[in-house]
């Protein structure tokens, strides 16, 4: 007598072991259109942080994909019915899925076109819709996004919190400053030196403050957008607050909100918001162009690179201003290192790596900083606070100075590079202050005075 064994579940025909609810006609004849040429692989910044392991090629996620599409949808399934999929298949899949940033750098080289962020990001979604993901510790983000309106367990009434006494903030202007969470809560720097140089520069602007909620980023990046509807409920929140205000601009120094302001509001309402988005390096750029800017302080003679992050660079186009900003900064020579622009190697902090994937982030952060010291960089800045953390961890990384958590470790003789986001960098030599509130009520406390930066010079 044969063995007995668990009967296998029989699936109707017309109902395929994937599902396609929110993989559209076109994402299926993108991942009809691969070539299989390989130049994605020669690119990938988690291939080659995983050492060229097959698991995690680009090329070969679509051709897996792809298979499992042509069993549940091909002519063979259309005929005979779809043919069941081995769940511990799909999960080894859906786990090498999740191990992208999708910086996009695969769609910049294809030849044939594909657009695999928004491919990926359908994807992913599309996997977490049958709990084959997501990763790690981003399962959280609509939990937390949903509930706090931010991914860092922080009240709404905190947002207010990070902004010192000199800043002045208008309740009526064309501009608006969007802070977003990181900025907001976790690198209050970011905020302060934006808000200082934006006084500074006599641009008034308004802060939606209490009523501003997360852009949603991680959640459509790690394809959980389904989950409680957060990021249309946030982006109609966002920019109906906006719109009422009646402002003609809303400023970002952050890339990851930009980039949603830019791509994601417009899909997730259906039309554009009735204001311009705009980076405040476009608005920097524009006034040096200009000759409007003065600087105060000089650094000595070093040498600057700049990463552009995915979401800024890649997603959105913007490449040059935040060079001519760097470029110009009193006392630093400005070198490109080798791969830049649309063929960067990503921070490595994107798609939910960093919170999902932390070795895998810190392995890419390091080879970015590996980059960096090819061209003997003194300062390696970026527009992103998610950049500035990773490749400061990366740094830190190849240094041996793990544990840090002074990004710029700029003070340290022993250290060869500092990383530091370009608009602390330009509030400094505008000799503006980069303390943020709780630094300068210890200060003040302490009786201790502002002491200009050991780093820089009066010019």
């Amino acid at each position: 007598m044969a063995d007995e064994k668990e009967p296998r579940p029989v699936i109707p025909k017309g109902e395929p072991y994937i599902k396609t609810d929110v993989i559209n006609p076109t994402f299926m004849m993108q991942y009809d259109a691969c070539t299989r040429c390989g130049e994605c692989d020669k690119w990938c910044p988690v291939l080659d942080a995983k050492d060229g392991d097959r698991k995690y090629s680009p090329m070969d996620k679509i051709s897996r994909f792809r298979t499992f599409m042509g069993q549940s949808y091909g002519l063979k399934a259309k005929i005979f019915g779809p043919k069941r999929l081995d769940e511990d298949d799909i999960q080894d899949f859906a786990d090498a899925f999740f191990h992208c940033s999708t910086c996009g750098v695969c769609a910049s080289v294809c030849p044939a076109g594909i657009n695999t962020v928004d491919m990926y990001e359908a994807t992913r979604q599309q996997l977490v819709m049958r709990d084959n993901g997501p990763y790690g510790k981003t399962v959280m983000f609509p939990k937390l996004i949903g509930e706090y309106r931010n991914p860092y367990l922080k009240d709404q009434k905190q947002r207010l919190d990070w902004i010192p006494d000199d800043v002045e903030i208008a309740e009526e202007a064309d501009v608006a400053y969007f802070a977003g969470c990181t900025a907001g809560f976790n690198q209050q720097v970011l905020g302060v030196c934006t808000a200082r140089v934006l006084n500074h520069l006599n641009v008034p602007f308004i802060y939606l403050g209490e009523e501003e909620t997360c852009c949603s980023s991680a959640i459509i990046r790690t394809g959980q957008p389904h989950k409680g509807d957060i990021p249309y409920i946030n982006a109609k929140h966002n920019v109906e607050a906006l719109e009422a205000r009646g402002v003609k601009k809303v400023m970002f120094a952050c890339a990851g909100c930009y980039r949603v302001a830019t791509i994601d509001w417009p899909k997730q309402l259906g039309r554009k918001p009735n204001f311009e988005v705009v980076h405040v390096a476009d608005l920097l750029a524009d006034l040096i162009q200009q000759g409007k800017i003065e600087w105060k302080k000089s650094f000595d003679n070093k040498i600057i690179t700049y990463h552009d992050p995915c979401h800024l660079g890649r997603h959105c186009g913007v490449y040059e201003t935040p060079r001519i900003v760097l470029d110009n900064l009193p006392g630093l020579k400005f070198v490109e290192m080798d791969r830049i622009k649309e063929l960067q190697r990503c921070c490595g902090a994107g798609g939910g790596v960093k919170a999902g994937i932390s070795d895998l982030a810190l392995d890419i952060a390091s080879e970015r900083i590996r980059d960096a010291q090819a061209i003997n960089a003194d300062i390696l800045s970026s527009c992103c606070p998610f950049c500035r953390r990773n490749i400061g961890d990366g740094r830190d990384n190849v240094y041996d100075q793990q544990g840090s958590t002074n990004f710029d470790l700029r003070d340290n003789p022993e250290n060869a590079m500092q990383v530091e986001d370009m608009i602390v960098l330009v509030a400094e030599l505008m000799g503006l202050s980069t303390k943020i509130k709780s630094q300068e009520e210890e200060d003040k406390k302490a009786g201790v005075e502002a002491a200009a930066p050991k780093h820089l010079k009066d010019l």
